[in-house]
């Protein structure tokens, strides 16, 4: 039998290489990465392709679901690196930006929940996909399938309860498309309607269970990128959220990441 997938949450030192790959050497950071820098910070993003890029072996099997155009949207070096380390890297999702993907080795233009993976990898990731899932069991069922015993499963999305996702339930999908683009910049094609069926940790555990698979890790990742593109409006979310440390209370703002073995 196969040994299982090694896991280990990223530790202060994976962290700080990821950022530098990420931003870029120390005379070409940007204000942004500085000021994060400045408050111990590190954006839900960088927690997430740390535990990715220290998963990925020489060799292993990776099914990248729903991935659309990019693996990383903001860190092409991890991409590319991460695409030539595995033997093998599928990426599935319905949505014609999955054939602009140049990092993935094969491309299967279907909806994830009618995929069969035949036990045939190691890692599944979902990269702010769970919020988009409208049927949750299928899909824990697909990822079930795709791995093999010893596999796991890294699911990265967002909290159902955190204000940003409590005010997308209720804004029209015209709206959505302004504020994104105000707030982030992204392009109309980028968004997509979302349901929020799996985006709590207890739901996460009994979807997970309801398949044979156990929770072997889990954070919970303050996300002070609201206002990213605007220094004032940053750094004053940043002074939230270490007044929320300092006092011992949630930050409201959240992601969640788990990680979840066959």
């Amino acid at each position: 039998m196969p040994e299982p997938v090694l896991v280990r949450l990223p530790d202060a030192a994976a962290l700080r290489q990821m950022f530098h790959l990420r931003y870029g050497p120390e005379a070409r950071l940007g204000w942004g990465p500085r000021l994060r820098r400045s408050y111990g910070y590190h954006t839900p993003d960088d927690v997430y392709e740390a535990l990715v890029a220290g998963t990925v072996a020489p060799g292993m099997a990776w099914l990248d679901a729903g991935c659309g155009r990019e693996l990383f949207p903001s860190n092409q070096p991890l991409a590319e690196a991460l695409s030539r380390r595995c033997a093998r890297l599928v990426g599935v999702d319905p949505d014609p930006t999955l054939q602009e993907n140049a990092w993935v080795h094969e491309r299967i233009a279907q909806p994830f929940d009618d995929y069969d993976g035949g036990g045939g990898f190691d890692l599944v990731t979902l990269r702010m996909v769970a919020e988009h899932i409208a049927a949750p069991e299928r899909c824990v069922q697909s990822i079930a399938r795709a791995l093999r015993p010893g596999g796991i499963a890294i699911v990265y999305t967002v909290f159902a309860g955190s204000p940003m996702p409590l005010l997308t339930r209720l804004a029209p999908m015209g709206l959505r498309h302004v504020v994104k683009q105000w707030l982030w910049g992204t392009a109309k094609k980028d968004t997509f309607p979302t349901c929020f069926r799996m985006n709590t940790r207890s739901v996460l555990q009994r979807l997970f269970a309801g398949v044979g698979m156990s929770e072997a890790n889990f954070l919970r990742l303050d996300d002070c990128r609201t206002f990213a593109r605007f220094r004032s409006l940053c750094e004053l979310e940043l002074r939230v959220q270490r007044l929320c440390r300092g006092l011992g209370v949630p930050y409201p703002e959240h992601c969640l990441l788990g990680v979840y073995r066959r």
